[in-house]
């Protein structure tokens, strides 16, 4: 295999990509901070056990894992950043009322979650820690939103479902984590057959409205229809009514309900969310509150966020015009007008314009900026632009 090929669902980033990443990631950055959001930057590495502990099965098989020279002990390149960011608010911050925090860096994942998609995702996102009411939900969703208005992204539908839902049906019913686990798929694929096997022999109430759930899925009648055929339990009517409420605030962006998506299940403890956009394979953004996520980092408070790939986002994203720039010739130090060129030079480059310098024998190089104009000597002498 030749020395350059990189791995599978590994790619570089070529200029142009990189440049639209690039103003891609500060547009939602300026965003997060606009609602009051403090930037961190968590270490790709950390020990193993800080990764992992509470997360579940499925991040612990997307973690690369590898030994500490130094201290022998198992180390985890991270798979997803939320478990950082609540250990940061739990020990480094321990702040006793709301913490805001936000973060943009790469993820690794030892596979690529669905076709074509890559192993090395730019994560960005936002979260919220401390406040339990539905304000926090409210919140991190507009934030969501205004993330992709701000990326120019158009039209968006958002996909809402609540984990405490499947829970209050299979409470009290004694499934082993197997059987567990195939309900949840059986649910995730609507797959009815399946369903009706496993619920066989469930009571009669709660095998009848799992099987429902399936077809709970369209616009703000569903939440009508499933307080009729599911039990009027006190956690599902509080699960529909906060749904009902989120979906009300919701503007300029299509609603939609699907309780019986279980995507994330082990790890949301409430109203969960997905933004979807024409032209991307899945959701662009995932989130929704898990106040669980920070016990085992011994501080329990409630939490709420969201998180999303800036390169998929790219690839839906509208193309920024790019900012034309200006060709200068180079003139070797010593000439004794060079001085007065790269004056000319640092001045336009501080004021925001590019400057590109052509070196000898490459004046006519082509490349990404495309140069409109050019720093050349007008009639007086004096170093001036004009268009090319």
């Amino acid at each position: 295999m030749s020395a350059w090929v990189l791995p599978d669902h590994i790619a570089d980033v070529l200029p142009s990509e990189a440049r639209h990443i690039e103003e891609l990631r500060r547009e939602l950055l300026d965003t997060a901070r606009a609602y009051g959001y403090e930037l961190v930057m968590p270490p790709m590495l950390e020990h193993l056990e800080s990764l992992l502990t509470g997360t579940g099965e499925a991040l612990d098989l997307q973690t690369f894992k590898l030994v500490d020279q130094l201290s022998g002990r198992m180390l985890g390149l991270r798979a997803d950043t939320t478990p950082q960011v609540a250990r940061i608010d739990a020990h480094l911050l321990n702040r006793p009322g709301v913490t805001r925090l936000c973060y943009c860096g790469p993820v690794l994942h030892t596979r690529p979650d669905r076709p074509h998609a890559t192993r090395e995702p730019l994560q960005f996102g936002a979260e919220i820690y401390g406040h339990a009411g539905l304000e926090a939900d409210a919140e991190a969703l507009l934030l969501a939103l205004d993330c992709l208005r701000a990326t120019k992204v158009a039209p968006l539908t958002v996909d809402m479902a609540d984990a405490r839902i499947v829970r209050a049906l299979v409470a009290g019913l004694g499934l082993d984590a197997p059987r567990l686990a195939a309900l949840h798929a059986a649910l995730a694929t609507k797959d009815a057959t399946e369903l009706a096997a496993l619920t066989k022999s469930f009571p009669a109430a709660e095998s009848a409205a799992l099987q429902a759930l399936i077809g709970l899925y369209g616009d703000a009648k569903v939440l009508a229809e499933a307080a009729q055929v599911l039990p009027a339990t006190p956690a599902i009517r509080e699960a529909l009514e906060q749904l009902k409420w989120l979906a009300s605030r919701v503007e300029g962006a299509a609603v939609r309900f699907d309780l019986a998506d279980l995507r994330g299940y082990a790890y949301y403890s409430g109203v969960r969310f997905g933004i979807y956009t024409p032209g991307a394979s899945d959701a662009l953004v995932r989130g929704g509150r898990y106040d669980e996520v920070g016990a085992v980092f011994g501080r329990n408070r409630p939490a709420v966020g969201f998180s999303l790939d800036v390169k998929e986002l790219v690839g839906v994203a509208e193309n920024r015009p790019l900012k034309a720039a200006i060709r200068a010739p180079w003139l070797d130090s010593g000439a004794a007008d060079a001085a007065e060129l790269r004056a000319s030079i640092a001045a336009l480059r501080r004021s925001g314009e590019t400057v590109v310098c052509a070196l000898p024998g490459h004046e006519s190089t082509v490349d990404e900026f495309r140069c409109d104009r050019e720093l050349a000597r007008d009639a007086a002498g004096r170093w001036a632009v004009r268009a090319l």
